[in-house]
C-alpha cells in the first residue's frame, strides 16, 4: 500500500461498541477503562483505526444516541480525561481513534431542548428544533404522515399544542438544520474533539440532517422486490441535495487540523451516484457502503455492487469502504447461514427465509472477509466479526432493551441480537468481557457456547476465524497490491468472482456449487480452508501470489 495517500484512504477501522466490547469496572457495561485494556489486542489484530460508537452524556434511551452534551462523556463510560488518555495510549500503539457524532437529533435532555420546552411555541428556542402545530380544527392531528425510523408515528405533542419532530424514539427530537447557531454549534463540537486529537468522526444519519421546508407528506413507497435498476425519489427527509452544504463546512473544519483528520458518513442512499455526492473532493472522506452490506451470497449481485461502487466513488477520487456487519444490522455469518431475500431495502426490517445454517454460514463468512479486504479502499470490521459471532437469536423477550421492540408494538425485537458483549477468555459467561469476581451481569447474557468462540480460545488455533482475521489484516497490511487502487477481472464462470489486483495479486471467491480450479499461481498466500489438488471448494476463496 502506498505510504503517500491519506491514511484513510486504505484504513481497515475496527468498530467498538463500546457497551459491549471490554467492562473495566465490572458493572455489567464497557466503557473507556475496558476499550484501554484491550488495546494491544486490537494492535496485533492488526487494524489501522477504531470508530467508537456514541461515549458522550446520555440518558440511554438508545443506548447513547440520544446526546445531552456532545462535550462531556457518559459516566457510564468514564470521563473526559479518561477518553483523553485513551486516544493517547492508542496513538502509541498507531491506533486512530474515530468518535461518533450524532448531529440529526440531541437528547430530550439536552439543554437545548429543555429551554425550548420551557420557552414555548414561538419562541426563538424552539427554532433550533422542528416543532410545528398540528393539523385539523383543534390540532390533534400530526403536521405530516412522517414515520419514525422505531415504529410509529415521528411526532410528539406537547401539552401546549405544539408537536416535535423525531424521526428515531420521542427522546430523540431532530434539530433544525436550517438554523445557523445549530451549524455553528456542532463546528465547534467538531473541533472541541479534533482540539483532544481525534482522528477523524463518524456522522450517525448523515443523509437525514436536512427537512423540506414545507414538511409535505411522505412519497408513495415503492415495492422493495420490485425489478430493475432504484431510481432516485425526492425524499422530504432524506438525501436531500441541502445537506452536503453542511458537509463542506465540516471538511473546512477538518481541514484546519494537521494529521488527515476524516469523515465516515453513515449515508443511505439509494443509488451509487447518491453516495457518491457524500464524498467529492470538497465534501466527507468516505461513506459506508451498505450496497456491500445488504447483498445476498450471490455472485452477480455482488459483482454489480462492487462495479458500481467503484464506478460512482471513483468519478469523484473517493475510495469505497466496505463493510459486512455492524451494530445495526444482523450479524453476516447469520445472513449468509439462510436464503435472505435478494433485496435488502435501507429503512426496511431485514427479513430472513428459512432455518439457520450457521456452518454454511460461517464458511461463507470466512470467504468473505478475504473478498472484503482484497478489494480497493478501506474496510471496517464489527467487534466480534472476527470471532465469527453470529446473531443471538434466542435472547429472552425480558431482556430486549433496543427501542424498537416497544416502538413496534413489541413485533421487531430490534437490534440486541447483534449488541451481545463479545467473549475474551473463560469457561463460563461473561467469558472475560468483565472483570474477574465482578458482582454485574453484562448489559445482554451471552450464550452459554460463547467459551469455544472467545479471543483465548481462538489465539493460536490456525483453523480459527480469529487467526484468519489476523493473518488477512497483516498481509493487507505488507502487500503492495492491497488497499487502494483498482481491479481487474479475470475471466471465470459465472458463479465465481475472480480478479487481480497491480503487483501480483489475485482473489478467487468460488459462490458456486462446485469445486473451481485455480487459476496459474505462484503461490496460495491464504485461504477460507483447506485447498487441496488446486480446486477451490464451493463458498470459500484464496488469495493468490501470481
Amino acid at each position: 500500500m502506498s505510504n503517500t495517500a491519506p491514511w484513510w484512504r486504505s484504513a481497515v477501522i475496527y468498530q467498538v461498541y463500546i457497551r459491549s466490547f471490554a467492562d473495566g469496572n465490572g458493572d455489567g457495561v464497557g466503557d473507556i477503562a475496558g476499550v484501554r485494556s484491550r488495546l494491544p489486542y486490537l494492535k496485533s489484530l492488526g487494524v489501522d483505526a477504531i470508530w467508537i460508537n456514541p461515549w458522550y452524556k446520555s440518558p440511554m434511551a438508545d443506548h447513547g444516541y440520544d446526546v445531552a452534551d456532545y462535550r462531556a462523556i457518559d459516566p457510564l463510560f468514564g470521563t473526559l480525561a479518561e477518553a483523553e488518555q485513551l486516544i493517547e495510549e492508542a496513538h502509541r500503539h498507531g491506533i486512530r481513534v474515530i468518535p461518533d457524532i450524532v448531529p440529526n437529533h440531541t437528547s430530550d435532555q439536552h439543554a437545548w431542548f429543555q429551554a425550548a420546552l420551557a420557552a414555548g411555541p414561538g419562541s426563538p428556542e424552539r427554532d433550533r428544533y422542528v416543532f410545528r402545530p398540528g393539523r385539523g380544527s383543534d390540532g390533534a392531528q400530526p403536521p405530516n404522515d412522517w414515520l419514525s425510523v422505531f415504529g410509529g408515528p415521528a411526532w410528539t405533542r406537547l401539552p401546549d399544542g405544539e408537536w416535535y419532530l423525531h424521526l428515531f424514539a420521542p427522546e430523540q427530537p431532530d434539530l433544525n438544520w436550517q438554523h445557523s447557531e445549530v451549524r455553528a454549534e456542532f463546528e465547534e463540537v467538531l473541533r472541541f474533539w479534533f482540539g483532544r486529537g481525534v482522528d477523524g468522526f463518524r456522522i450517525d444519519v448523515a443523509h437525514g440532517l436536512v427537512k423540506h421546508p414545507e414538511l409535505p407528506n411522505l412519497p408513495p413507497r415503492r415495492d422493495p422486490q420490485a425489478a430493475g435498476p432504484q431510481q432516485h425519489v425526492d425524499h422530504p427527509h432524506w438525501d436531500r441535495d441541502e445537506v452536503h452544504d453542511i458537509f463542506r463546512a465540516w471538511r473546512r473544519v477538518a481541514d484546519e487540523f494537521p494529521g488527515d483528520r476524516t469523515f465516515v458518513a453513515e449515508a443511505w442512499a439509494d443509488t451509487p451516484e447518491r453516495l457518491a455526492a457524500y464524498v467529492r473532493e470538497d465534501g466527507l472522506h468516505t461513506a459506508f457502503n451498505f450496497d456491500f452490506l445488504m447483498a445476498s451470497w450471490d455472485p452477480k449481485e455482488l459483482r454489480t455492487v462492487i462495479d458500481d461502487s467503484l464506478a460512482m466513488l471513483g468519478a469523484v477520487n473517493a475510495p469505497a469502504t466496505w463493510v459486512l456487519s455492524n451494530h445495526d444490522v444482523v450479524r453476516h455469518p447469520s445472513r449468509y447461514g439462510r436464503k435472505a431475500a435478494r433485496r435488502w431495502v435501507a429503512n426496511e426490517p431485514y427479513r430472513p427465509e428459512g432455518p439457520l445454517d450457521l456452518e454454511l454460514g460461517t464458511c461463507r463468512a470466512r470467504a468473505a472477509v478475504l473478498l472484503m479486504l482484497a478489494l480497493p479502499g478501506g474496510a471496517y470490521i464489527y467487534q466480534g466479526e472476527e470471532l465469527g459471532l453470529p446473531e443471538v437469536e434466542d435472547l429472552p423477550e425480558s431482556v430486549l432493551q433496543d427501542p424498537i421492540w416497544e416502538r413496534s408494538g413489541y413485533t421487531e425485537r430490534g437490534r440486541d441480537g447483534c449488541r451481545v458483549p463479545i467473549p475474551w477468555s473463560g469457561p463460563a459467561a461473561p467469558f472475560g468481557f468483565s472483570p474477574d469476581g465482578a458482582s454485574a451481569a453484562p448489559w445482554l447474557p451471552q450464550p452459554a457456547d460463547w467459551d469455544e468462540r472467545g479471543v483465548e480460545a481462538q489465539t493460536g488455533d490456525e483453523t480459527s476465524m480469529l487467526e484468519l482475521y489476523r493473518s488477512a489484516l497483516h498481509l493487507r497490511r505488507e502487500h503492495p497490491a492491497l488497499g487502494d487502487g483498482s481491479l481487474t477481472w479475470l475471466d471465470s464462470p459465472a458463479g465465481v468472482l475472480a480478479f487481480s489486483r497491480s503487483q501480483g495479486f489475485a482473489c478467487v471467491v468460488n459462490l458456486s456449487t462446485e469445486p473451481y480450479p485455480l487459476p496459474d499461481h505462484t503461490s496460495v498466500l491464504l485461504s477460507s480452508g483447506p485447498v487441496e489438488g488446486g480446486l477451490l471448494a464451493p463458498d470459500h476463496a484464496v488469495w493468490l501470489a501470481v
